[in-house]
């Protein structure tokens, strides 16, 4: 307990610093670590309430795909059960409440068998919730659920303080605003960070941003949470696309036309300047704009001022341009294909949204993301990825980025629903992805781009052993005698061994199980 209210005292410190809640994942698991990292159970999260759902926040012997999900309690009523509970809720073996982490704690698909949790409050408020899982009936029996209820009422004031700085820097309803969040809360990766820091920076100006990046990488939500973040939030957002508007309309689209300004304009028409008055204007695919209106769009940037087709008289509109394009348009400028004044403007403020080719580390969390929505369109108790199909996904380069991750993903759940007769499995069986059911190319030749985490395992010194009867059994004999020889060299000590193996101390504890060391 000394351990964990130091580590709280270090998590407090530095949310007061300035911090948010979520910028803190390695401290949340720290302060998990020290709460329940020497207890018995298997798996561990601890996770925090956003209007009808959880995040997690920490989880310790999951995959960090967990990290990318949300779990609505009307979706898990055993999740449900605990945040109703007063105190420390605990399930029987045989309760018929699905279990939101069955089929998650180890290769085999195994469901969880023992099982508890605490909810976190700040008074009457649902702060977060504290949950413990173990694959054997009676494994968390002995813990002591006065020092678990205690440390729970200190996470819960750990959580409503974290939320109280949170405010002190922005109103409460507005954080709590889906597209008021950062542009990817769970990423790990210091590209988007660095994405997330830019646009908090320009998003509360005027200023035209001009935003770059590949197909699929998320370009219109950077938009809507520029919007967001504005002060014009509370006006429209009005998107265009310029590739899809012909090009003998693209003027009276965009500025609007009094009846008989031409053949078949029958009425007053509003373009879509004075749509988006008082609020933001998405310019897509603005590569695609004519040379022959890319003045007219000079104007209204330098004046503030449209003239619709027929009308004698211009018209004020206070409009913020965001313009968007895949293209790159200084190119574009230098062969002539693009006004250089306008170009200028419009880049006031550039922002570049990376591909997911180099923000690998954000795979897991966008693919846990994507399966829970998958899980929940399925009706499956829960979908996970299998170690080859995880290993896959981080050695592909993604072409099409999120979106075709997303859409990977979809189709790689049904087809592994397709398996099982394509029909709706029983309500607690748990589906695996398998890398057959990705359908991704041959990986092999893009790990020059990225590595999987294969590719990170240090090499251990060599010693004569029997020779396996496959990869399994090489993996196992390696991990036996690794913990064997470590726990060794600690006289016995299972959570000193785990902090020199650096793995979670309920994973250890599963492993060693599974490997007959206990």
């Amino acid at each position: 307990m000394t351990d964990f209210l130091d580590t709280l005292r270090t998590l407090l410190a530095t949310l007061a610093e300035g911090h948010s809640r979520d910028a803190l994942h390695d401290d949340w698991r720290r302060l998990l670590d020290a709460l329940v990292g020497d207890s018995p159970a298997e798996a561990s999260t601890l996770m925090v309430a956003e209007g009808d759902a959880l995040r997690p926040v920490a989880v310790l012997g999951l995959d960090e795909e967990v990290l990318g999900r949300r779990f609505v309690l009307r979706e898990h009523p055993r999740l449900a059960a605990i945040a109703a509970h007063p105190g420390v809720c605990r399930f029987p073996p045989d309760s018929p409440l699905p279990d939101p982490f069955d089929g998650l704690l180890d290769e085999t698909l195994s469901e969880v068998h023992d099982c508890l949790g605490v909810a976190l409050r700040d008074g009457d408020r649902l702060t977060g919730l504290l949950t413990l899982d173990a694959l054997t009936p009676g494994s968390l029996d002995g813990l002591d659920e006065r020092q678990l209820q205690a440390a729970a009422g200190l996470l819960g004031t750990c959580l409503r303080l974290a939320d109280q700085l949170s405010a002190a820097r922005f109103r409460l309803d507005d954080v709590l605003e889906e597209e008021r969040r950062p542009l990817h809360r769970e990423s790990r990766s210091a590209a988007m960070r660095r994405l997330d820091e830019a646009i908090a920076l320009v998003a509360p100006t005027d200023m035209s941003v001009l935003l770059h990046g590949e197909t699929g990488v998320g370009k219109e939500r950077v938009v809507r949470t520029l919007h967001a973040q504005s002060k014009r939030r509370r006006g429209p957002l009005v998107q265009v696309n310029c590739a899809t508007l012909p090009e003998s309309l693209i003027e009276s689209e965009l500025f609007g036309h009094l009846r008989g300004a031409f053949s078949g304009a029958v009425r007053d028409h509003r373009g879509h300047f004075t749509m988006a008055d008082g609020g933001t204007l998405m310019l897509d695919e603005i590569g695609e704009l004519p040379l022959t209106l890319q003045p007219k769009l000079l104007r209204v940037l330098q004046e503030g001022e449209i003239q619709p087709l027929g009308s004698e008289h211009p018209q004020h509109v206070d409009v913020r341009i965001i313009a968007v394009t895949n293209r790159d348009l200084a190119r574009e400028v230098e062969a002539g294909h693009f006004r250089e004044d306008l170009y200028h403007r419009l880049s006031a403020f550039p922002l570049e949204v990376p591909p997911l080719r180099e923000r690998r580390e954000d795979i897991p969390l966008l693919a846990g993301h994507f399966l829970e929505d998958n899980r929940i369109r399925l009706g499956l108790a829960n979908l996970r990825l299998s170690a080859q199909a995880e290993a896959a996904l981080l050695a592909w380069h993604w072409p099409g980025n999120v979106r075709e991750l997303e859409h990977t993903l979809a189709r790689a759940s049904l087809r592994a629903l397709g398996e099982h007769g394509g029909t709706p499995l029983r309500r607690r069986a748990v589906l695996r992805v398998q890398q057959a059911h990705l359908q991704l190319p041959d990986t092999t030749v893009h790990r020059g781009e990225g590595q999987t985490m294969a590719d990170h395992i240090e090499p251990v010194p060599h010693r004569t052993r029997p020779t396996p009867r496959s990869l399994r059994d090489a993996t196992d004999a390696f991990q036996r005698a690794l913990i064997a020889d470590t726990l060794a060299e600690h006289g016995g000590n299972w959570a000193a061994t785990a902090r020199t193996l650096e793995l979670d101390p309920g994973n250890l504890h599963r492993q060693a199980r599974r490997l007959g060391l206990k």
